[in-house]
């Protein structure tokens, strides 16, 4: 709203007379000679002042005679005109109000154009997710043995498997080399004693011996390994079968380098080789890999937490070859005495280590002795009866095996597998069920 003064600070104007024109009010082009005109007067300068075209210019505060000095104006009166008194003055209070008023109104336009334009923004295209191709595990850096089911590097499994022939009469103990085999049979060669065929791929032992002859059932079990034999000699039908079954024939007859004569012993227990120098031979002679089938297995041990068998006993021939195991329940094996002593494997260096294999497993399988009733004879192929020693609990199956090239296959009495845990496995060959005891 506008405001004025309401007191009139011009002079009385005589009758008659013109309206009196203020620096603001006069007409544009009006100069102040042209108002001493209108009034009928003339307006003289005092003396020692401008003449007045110089002091009524624009920025002349001079006031008109019988007026109030006017204050000079600042830009913003100048812009503000609806804002001054009469006398031209802002007054501050309404400065200040009037500057808060366009604040608020700008924040407000700025607010308002910002939503508009919030409001008729296009959204943003919806796209659909990316799927995210499912990430490959990372390959497993080991597999499982053949030969053991332990956990091997997989250029392992594409090494020779080596069966060698180890002698277990009492001149022969104790052996070496025996605690490193994968897998070991037994089964009586002859007069009741008993011979070992061990076998070799993830395993390596420096020191193996005393390597004794070949026995022909020995062959067909290990043919079922595809692997390659070390013996010193054999009986007369051994050699044949090695010959006409091709076997992949190490014997020491033909390849003496592979193998040497010991000095602390007597012949013919006094042979012994290594797995290096069998290797070797195998290399040399194009026996470079195995291709066969292992013994079913579990992918992990089973051990029970409450064994229900902790002694075994198996009976061969006489008390100078019978074996007997005790379960260690702490490290899930089978420690092995023979002729009631606990059974060692002599090292290279000296030290003795006690045999004890993770897995037993009793196979019955007829037997009887060549016309010399001397050796032995087995029915390596058919099936039988037989028995599962692992983590302290006894399993009951039957074996198979069709052909001498085949692998055993071992299932429960309702034909479901009757797999073996990993480890070291000791397989003992026997005539009769009664043969095994157990508690």
């Amino acid at each position: 709203m506008l405001m004025h003064d309401d007191t009139d600070t011009r002079p009385p104007q005589a009758p008659g007379h013109k309206s009196y024109f203020s620096p603001y009010q006069r007409p544009a082009g009006l100069r102040h000679t042209d108002v001493g005109r209108e009034t009928g007067t003339t307006a003289l300068p005092a003396a020692g002042t401008q003449q007045p075209e110089q002091t009524f210019g624009p920025a002349s505060t001079v006031p008109l005679p019988g007026t109030a000095a006017v204050p000079k104006q600042s830009r913003l009166q100048k812009l503000l005109p609806a804002f001054t008194y009469s006398h031209g003055q802002l007054s501050r209070k309404r400065l200040f109000i009037l500057l808060a008023v366009c604040v608020v109104i700008l924040l407000g336009a700025g607010t308002g154009a910002y939503a508009l334009v919030r409001r008729h923004k296009p959204a943003a295209p919806q796209t659909a997710p990316v799927a995210q191709a499912p990430v490959a595990p990372p390959a497993p850096t080991t597999v499982a043995s053949t030969l053991t089911g332990l956990q091997v590097k997989p250029a392992v499994n594409k090494r020779p498997v080596t069966a060698v022939m180890i002698e277990n009469s009492l001149d022969a103990r104790p052996q070496s080399g025996l605690n490193s085999a994968g897998v070991v049979f037994e089964a009586v060669a002859e007069g009741g004693i008993t011979r070992f065929e061990a076998l070799y791929q993830d395993t390596t032992a420096d020191y193996i011996g005393p390597v004794r002859s070949a026995r022909y059932y020995y062959i067909e079990w290990l043919l079922g390994f595809d692997a390659a034999y070390a013996h010193v000699g054999g009986s007369p039908e051994a050699l044949q079968d090695i010959a006409s079954w091709h076997v992949k024939d190490l014997n020491q007859f033909y390849n003496a380098g592979a193998y040497e004569r010991i000095t602390s012993r007597f012949a013919p227990h006094n042979v012994y080789t290594s797995t290096a120098q069998l290797n070797a031979l195998e290399q040399a002679k194009g026996f470079t890999t195995s291709t066969y089938t292992g013994f079913p297995r579990n992918t992990a041990s089973t051990p029970s937490p409450h064994p229900t068998v902790t002694s075994i006993n198996m009976t061969f021939s006489g008390a100078d070859y019978n074996t007997h195991y005790d379960y260690d329940a702490k490290a899930h094996n089978y420690k092995r005495s023979e002729g009631g002593e606990p059974h060692y494997s002599l090292q290279k260096n000296g030290s003795k280590v006690r045999i004890a294999p993770r897995v037993l497993v009793a196979l019955v399988m007829q037997h009887g002795t060549e016309p010399d009733g001397y050796h032995s004879t087995y029915n390596t192929i058919g099936h039988g009866k037989m028995y599962v020693f692992q983590g302290g609990t006894v399993a009951t199956g039957i074996w198979h095996k069709s052909s001498r090239t085949s692998q055993f296959t071992f299932t429960k009495a309702d034909g479901s597998p009757l797999n073996l845990d990993p480890g070291q496995t000791w397989v003992s060959v026997l005539g009769n069920s009664s043969d095994v005891s157990y508690k």
